[in-house]
């Protein structure tokens, strides 16, 4: 045993609460030093004789089973190594599995999973049980551990799983080495005993073994170091921060504005026009405070990023310059971006001063997990990172009424005094812009065709939760968030074609009023249009020095309805086993994406407690962390692009853990994603940022594209007959939208021929699936998120 600072080796298979537990193992064994390596990053002939440099081994959960050597990796051979390498071994939940399967015990499947279920643990009192009181810990796990026969493992404790399972082995140790386990989750936020307390007594064990047995550990060098990697928390080369940053001052102009109609606001900037480029983060509800507008300039930098490029597209105007990534990833390459346009100066109460804006695909995040399928054969490829760089804004605090006009564009104090004036001149305006438009518009000759919806097939959707389902009895994952699109052929609103003006904007309008949400977002950034409502925010990340990172996950939603009450809420939301395990399950594995990247001060300080909303009830945690100081001394505590990468992509659109589960996904939903599940929102220049999950929301993009075939439903296949352009295959979730620009004319009655004129938007909308769903009830929760979005498409006909 080494006289300096214990240091711990935890190995790795591809959990996602990994570093929840390394967070533990820190507050258990004082001033611990914690090294984390995959299970497979070096073979078990590599691997073992580095074990007489660490004092101890913890075996970390992960997917799969104990018996499949890809799951395990070099776990199995660690608990083989001869006695002169022997070191003292901790296992949870796959480690426990191992352990008892490498010496004769049987894996069986649970009849009745446990994934994100509470369990009292009964135990014997002693060795790593000893002075613990009562157990209530977390299970996540479909597989358990049968002992029968003449075998060195000695159980230590139980949970009574009654007719479903009777006792179910939740602790062990081997008969003469120092080897102990437990099938619970010790590092769970809602493990209660059997945490801290378990870990502990390990240590005091494995002192106690090394000195009987004169084990010692060696020195550590660098050499070592570079094989197993550093300690945790670490930062990336990539993300080091430089003193050599250039800072510009923001510009502020403050006024009071108490009547400000946001979007007739945008429209005085332009958003009607299609052809501009637009964007918008509006919080149209509660708890949404502040929305924010870029006034883009024609030279406004776009940054434009395809998963595989080797190069990121930025451009300006008419100029297009493709950058080489080099050795850098994207994270990388939009950290340097950034710390390159620092801003200061702005006022403190104000999220955004300038920056980036925009969105970030699904599988931009499931890329840094596992690499996505070739793309050579995709005829048109959709940009998986699309902002735009804001250097004048407008921001709204709709708690205040306070309106800020920012630039950072240095000179630019006319720019403010001329959109000073013209917020006057709204602000006193009583005439309603688009009503006097309206009163003049064409009459339409011919009604125009109602939207032809493609929803998802049924049976085919049905048939994905139920291989889903197979999936987590297997142990290969807790929870699986199955999604589909749902396409719609819509005919353009005809005041907008009369006016000349965005149909999209009037959609967003009718969307906002219907549903309005905290992060609403109207986002044109060509060829893409994003149309948001969603209720959920992903990330937000405060400015230097604080660096406070918050992410707020929403499982479980109601809708308001005559009679649901908040009591109604409370008992369907958190009073639901099933809702309360998603939201945990989500819960714990964000707090292992934060501790990854800040380290260990991660703290839940919400746990399932149910929030109102304008037009739902939802079950919402929030879980905060803020880097530790070796992390802070390293990057300024300018941290974003690092933990948005480790996050991504949202956790509550994947399951857990993550990693499997997105492979999962992939093969079940047959193709990407796209902006749905992405996240949408900005990077300021002081440092800051604010994302969103993309959820309840539309997007288009004006290409068109050709579509993957795969089988529709009958009434799927006569909607496309009788559709002008026909729709896409509700299995195509690859080819995302395209507009059909057709002509229109005037005739001299001033009546306006129609045409098909028409934009396809794609919806997506899915659910988590748990051992406990039914699958009929998800389809039908499925179909209840897409109409939050649907009734938009016939108001516009209105319009």
């Amino acid at each position: 045993m080494s006289p300096s600072r214990p240091r711990i080796l935890l190995i790795d298979s591809y959990d996602s609460f990994t570093y929840n537990l390394a967070s533990l193992c820190k507050r258990a064994i004082p001033n611990s030093i914690i090294h984390i390596i995959k299970n497979d990053a070096l073979p078990a002939t590599s691997l073992i004789p580095y074990l007489n440099r660490f004092d101890a081994v913890i075996i970390g959960p992960g997917p799969g089973s104990p018996d499949i050597p890809k799951d395990i990796g070099a776990v199995a051979d660690i608990w083989h190594v001869p006695d002169h390498s022997l070191i003292p071994v901790f296992g949870v939940c796959l480690g426990l599995q191992s352990l008892a399967v490498e010496y004769g015990a049987k894996i069986k499947r649970l009849n009745v999973v446990k994934h994100g279920l509470i369990y009292r643990v009964d135990h014997v009192g002693t060795d790593i049980f000893q002075d613990v009181d009562e157990i209530q810990a977390v299970r996540y796990h479909s597989l358990h551990i049968e002992l029968s026969g003449e075998l060195d493992l000695i159980p230590l404790a139980w949970a009574d799983d009654g007719v479903d399972d009777g006792n179910v082995l939740m602790g062990l140790k081997h008969a003469t080495k120092p080897f102990w386990a437990v099938q619970y989750h010790p590092e769970s936020v809602c493990t209660y005993g059997g945490g801290e307390d378990v870990i502990r007594n390990f240590w005091r064990l494995a002192v106690e073994w090394s000195s009987t047995h004169g084990r010692s550990t060696q020195p550590w060098d660098v050499e070592v170091e570079a094989s197993i990697g550093p300690q945790w928390p670490s930062v990336r080369p990539e993300a080091v921060a430089h003193e050599d940053v250039v800072s510009v001052p923001v510009a502020t102009q403050v006024l009071r504005m108490p009547r400000l109609d946001i979007p007739r606001l945008c429209e005085m900037l332009g958003v009607e026009d299609d052809t501009k480029d637009f964007v918008m983060l509006d919080s149209a509800a509660a708890p949404g405070r502040f929305s924010i507008i870029g006034c883009l300039t024609s030279t406004s930098p776009k940054i434009a990023y395809s998963v595989s490029d080797a190069f990121v597209r930025v451009q300006q105007g008419c100029h297009v310059a493709h950058d080489p990534l080099g050795t850098l990833d994207i994270w990388a390459w939009l950290t340097a971006y950034t710390r390159a346009r620092k801003a200061h100066g702005g006022s403190p109460d104000v999220p955004f001063w300038g920056g980036l804006v925009g969105y970030l695909s699904y599988e931009l995040g499931s890329q840094t997990l596992t690499s996505l399928p070739s793309r050579v054969d995709t005829p048109v490829r959709h940009d998986d990172v699309n902002l735009v760089f804001v250097e004048r804004s407008i921001v709204v605090d709709t708690h205040s009424n306070a309106v800020y006009l920012q630039t950072i564009i240095p000179g630019d104090e006319g720019w403010l005094l001329d959109m000073t004036q013209k917020l006057d001149t709204l602000s006193c305006s009583t005439t309603d812009r688009s009503s006097s438009f309206l009163a003049k518009a064409p009459k339409v000759k011919s009604a125009l065709p109602s939207p032809v919806v493609t929803l998802p097939n049924r049976e085919s959707y049905i048939a994905k939760i139920v291989a889903a389902k197979e999936w987590l009895f297997s142990g290969d994952s807790y929870e699986l968030c199955v999604t589909a699109p749902t396409r719609v052929v819509a005919p353009k609103a005809a005041s907008s074609v009369a006016r000349g003006t965005s149909s999209s904007w009037a959609l967003y309008k009718i969307l906002r009023t219907r549903n309005p949400a905290p992060h609403s977002g109207f986002i044109r950034l060509s060829p893409s249009t994003l149309l948001s409502s969603s209720p959920e925010r992903f990330l937000s990340y405060a400015r230097p020095p604080d660096g406070l990172c918050q992410l707020r996950p929403i499982k479980g939603t109601v809708r308001k309805a005559p009679g649901i009450t908040r009591a109604v809420a409370e008992e369907m939301l958190a009073g639901s086993k099933k809702e309360v395990a998603e939201n945990l399950m989500i819960v714990d594995l964000i707090r292992h994406d934060l501790h990854s990247i800040v380290g260990e001060d991660v703290h839940v300080k919400q746990f399932c407690r149910v929030e109102e909303y304008e037009t739902v009830w939802q079950l919402v945690s929030v879980i905060e962390g803020r880097p530790a100081p070796s992390i802070k001394d390293k990057t300024h505590s300018d941290l974003g692009w690092e933990v948005l990468r480790g996050s991504l992509p949202p956790g509550s659109m994947t399951g857990a853990p993550k990693k499997r589960s997105v492979e999962i996904l992939r093969q079940l939903e047959g193709a990407e994603r796209g902006i749905y599940s992405g996240v949408v929102g900005y990077a300021d220049v002081g440092g800051g940022g604010d994302w969103a999950v993309i959820i309840r929301s539309c997007f288009k993009h004006d290409a068109q594209t050709i579509p993957h075939p795969a089988e529709a439903s009958p009434r799927e296949q006569q909607n496309e007959q009788d559709s002008p352009q026909g729709s896409p295959h509700p299995g195509d979730v690859a080819v995302e939208t395209y507009s059909n620009h057709t002509d229109y004319t005037l005739d001299r009655h001033g009546a306006l021929q129609t045409k098909a004129l028409t934009d396809e938007w794609t919806l997506g909308a899915g659910g988590a699936i748990t051992a406990l769903s039914d699958p009929v009830a998800e389809w039908e929760e499925m179909i209840t998120k897409v109409e939050s979005v649907l009734r938009a498409f016939s108001d516009l006909q209105l319009h």
